[in-house]
């Protein structure tokens, strides 16, 4: 009932957020007037401000007047993404009507993207944990036994979690949206008054064909290893001796090859290529530890609630210790990826690569700081001291502080070249993390009801129930 009260209470709000969404150019115009007067001015001034700062190679953002990084190629101005501003401003600042027009694409991309964003979030922790649960089977972890169906639950919101993702990209490559600008074929046309060269360039691997197929086998084979490692796992618990468990042990040592290639290739896929003029090549890496920090954290806060119900009441203080050590540690291996990319990029001032923290800095400076305190400084702080690892309070204090945060890095990667300077935190970006979550726990624990919570055949059960830190 918890579960479906939210769900429905995120639709009305999204509902409500939609209506209330700008839906045409005069409406736009209304809007803007009515923050600040000539806010389309405003906005077109300082975007060409930014453009005239950064003309050339070797300063700061280096873009042209045309939105371009060190003046490569022609930048199209017919998308919301942060590329395209200065042309727009250009156009803005003669032509209000031009300007809201652009500002209209973004307030079109604004639904998009809040359940994009809402949808990857939980479906990347689900997917996490499955990572996780691998590690324990590949590793033959001791500890971890009495953990491992939370684990299975929460890994049974993959299937719906990475389906809901699927069709939102279907639903791009057919054009019913614009998060992925480079599914226009205008930019790879080059006789189109858009034609991009860059795009064009990456057309080979940046089609909407392959883009889908990748998409579709890196899900089915997340999946099929849920469902094996699942199936394995209730087996075990009737078997007379440990062959599925030597299976589990297998199939957990064959996924990891597969996730860690998978989970990359994604990262760049869905994430990265909205903004397919940027790259790093840490991102794969950085878009991981996001993911399990979120995913291990869920399985704590699951964890701990499950035990103060009685349920679990064998997991003792030494297995949530165990679980805010790898909160803390993921924290800090996500900041050290944070920081060597920012810093790299930033200090090496190649102006195709910095235009991207410049938008973040000027457009999203609260986000973009306040993700890295609540990643990094609040969990540094709070899950330092040993004894505090304990506690489940602080424990579960720090992981909604996590997973704020998380949810901020997300949005931040996506926003940004999604919906522009018209980005917000309201009834649109509450509804779907209101409704996605509604769904997530429906999920999750319709899975753990449907089997015990303990894995009574598992041969490192009992070093598990008596494991201590």
């Amino acid at each position: 009932m918890f579960s479906i009260i939210f769900m429905a209470v995120g639709a009305l709000l999204f509902i409500v957020g939609y209506i209330v969404n700008p839906s045409t150019i005069e409406e736009v115009k209304h809007e803007m007037a009515a923050h600040g007067g000539d806010h389309g001015e405003e906005h077109a001034t300082a975007t060409h401000q930014e453009a005239s700062e950064l003309d050339g190679a070797g300063v700061r953002g280096g873009a042209d007047t045309h939105g371009n990084a060190g003046g490569i190629t022609e930048e199209p101005t017919t998308h919301a993404t942060a590329d395209h501003d200065a042309d727009h401003a250009e156009a803005g600042h003669d032509d209000p009507d031009a300007h809201a027009a652009h500002a209209l694409d973004q307030y079109h991309n604004k639904p998009w993207a809040a359940i994009y964003i809402a949808a990857f979030f939980f479906f990347m922790i689900a997917l996490g944990a499955l990572a996780f649960y691998a590690i324990q089977y590949a590793a033959q972890a001791g500890w971890s036994p009495l953990l491992l169906r939370v684990m299975e639950g929460i890994t049974g919101y993959l299937l719906p979690g990475s389906l809901i993702v699927l069709l939102l990209l279907v639903l791009s490559g057919l054009h019913l949206n614009h998060l992925f600008h480079w599914m226009d074929p205008e930019l790879t046309d080059p006789s189109s008054d858009h034609y991009d060269a860059l795009i064009d360039g990456k057309s080979g691997y940046l089609n909407v064909p392959f883009f889908l197929i990748r998409a579709i086998i890196f899900i089915a084979g997340w999946n099929i290893y849920r469902h094996f490692a699942r199936k394995f796992s209730l087996k075990q618990d009737e078997a007379t001796d440990n062959r599925w468990h030597r299976k589990s042990f297998k199939a957990a040592a064959a996924f990891l090859v597969f996730f860690i290639v998978t989970e990359s290739i994604m990262s760049w896929d869905w994430i990265m290529s909205v903004d397919p003029h940027w790259f790093s090549t840490l991102f794969g890496w950085y878009v991981f530890a996001g993911m399990m920090v979120c995913a291990i954290t869920v399985i704590a806060m699951v964890t701990m609630y499950l035990k103060s119900l009685g349920l679990l009441p064998q997991v003792n203080d030494s297995h949530i210790h165990d679980l805010a050590k790898f909160m803390f540690g993921f924290s800090i291996f996500w900041t050290y990826l944070w920081f060597s990319q920012f810093m790299l990029i930033w200090y090496s001032n190649i102006p195709e690569e910095v235009t991207y923290f410049v938008t973040r800095i000027e457009d999203f400076k609260l986000p973009f700081f306040g993700m890295v305190v609540m990643n990094f400084v609040f969990p540094l702080l709070i899950l330092m001291n040993s004894d505090y690892k304990r506690i489940n309070l602080i424990v579960i204090m720090a992981g909604v502080i996590i997973l704020a945060g998380h949810y901020l890095d997300v949005f931040m990667m996506i926003s940004p070249a999604t919906v522009g300077a018209s980005w917000g935190i309201g009834l649109l970006e509450i509804g779907a993390i209101f409704f996605f979550f509604g769904l997530f726990v429906l999920v999750v624990f319709s899975t753990l009801a449907k089997e015990s919570l303990v894995p009574k055949r598992n041969p490192l059960l009992e070093e598990s129930k008596h494991f201590h830190y």
